[in-house]
């Protein structure tokens, strides 16, 4: 069995749908429990980076009572590599879009980090759509100062010029997506390296070598500090009302844990699980302890 056949029959059912002349990849797994109408569907979205086989050690085990979709954020994965304006309030007018076409009933969103984000947007822009959400690490630009020391500032935003700079992101680009080098990557993002597998690479590899995969890194790198393009999650929360679940691994060196904490006392209803051992994301790096905690918070909440 070859490594794409594995990933087919994990991540579901893969469909192509054109949003806006864009071509987007999703996929769904239809829900084994007999009663599946008292158990609302679930929508995964990755975190940057990543695409919908990242889930591939969740959809199966979240389908035995949920409809599971995932979807390829534009400019992600297997959907298209654009050269727009892409923010998250893009990606939330995607993902609100996509529910319209294929759901259309309220649903969970279940993200990582950047998916987090889109999450947290997406239920205050549109809260007719989520019943509530699932977020493993939640990025927030605005909070960093509470977690970096002041004189650091200077320093970090030096560094942001710098690599925003198109002279040095382009050969940066050509450097980053070697698959040896997303390995490293990798190993920064996960504190289990055995989690760091052949097949991880070759999911994280593959969506670089897509035609106007470079112009779209030298874009989201010039943009990537911008409020408008990520916006604060932390104002966000303290509005939303609905069950909320925040799950950060102890060790995450991408977004760090001293977030965790701060952002989840914006809300009582936020729910928020330690989990140590762990690095920035949980459901790949040890899926048979994260996924009994997100399946225990699906009953609690919405059964």
């Amino acid at each position: 069995m070859t490594i794409a056949e594995n990933w087919e029959q994990r991540i579901g059912y893969q469909r192509d749908w054109v949003w806006r002349g864009w071509q987007v990849r999703y996929s769904y797994k239809r829900c084994e429990a007999e009663n599946d109408k008292l158990y609302p569907s679930v929508i995964l979205i990755h975190g940057f980076g990543a695409a919908i086989e990242h889930w591939r050690n969740n959809i199966g085990v979240l389908s035995q009572r949920h409809r599971v979709y995932a979807i390829d954020l534009l400019g992600f994965g297997a959907s298209r590599k654009v050269y727009t304006n892409l923010t998250v309030d893009l990606w939330v007018e995607q993902v609100y879009d996509f529910w319209r076409t294929f759901i259309g009933k309220p649903v969970v969103l279940v993200g990582n980090s950047l998916g987090s984000l889109v999450c947290v947007v997406a239920a205050a822009k549109h809260p007719e759509m989520v019943k509530g959400i699932a977020m493993l690490s939640l990025p927030d630009f605005s909070a960093r100062q509470a977690v970096v020391p002041q004189w650091v500032q200077p320093i970090v935003d030096n560094i942001e010029r710098v690599f925003s700079s198109p002279i040095f992101i382009k050969p940066l680009f050509q450097f980053l997506r070697r698959p040896g080098v997303i390995r490293r990557w990798a190993s920064i993002a996960y504190y289990d390296h055995k989690a760091i597998t052949d097949e991880l690479i070759a999911i994280l590899a593959a969506p670089p070598q897509d035609e106007g995969a470079e112009r779209m890194f030298c874009l989201l790198c010039q943009r990537v500090s911008n409020p408008e393009v990520f916006p604060s999650a932390k104002t966000i929360l303290e509005r939303l009302d609905l069950p909320m679940l925040l799950v950060w691994g102890r060790q995450d060196r991408m977004v760090p844990f001293k977030l965790a904490p701060l952002l989840a006392a914006k809300n009582p209803q936020i729910k928020l699980v330690e989990l140590d051992h762990m690095g920035h994301c949980p459901h790949d790096e040890d899926p048979q302890r994260f996924n009994p905690i997100l399946l225990d918070w699906l009953k609690d909440n919405f059964s």
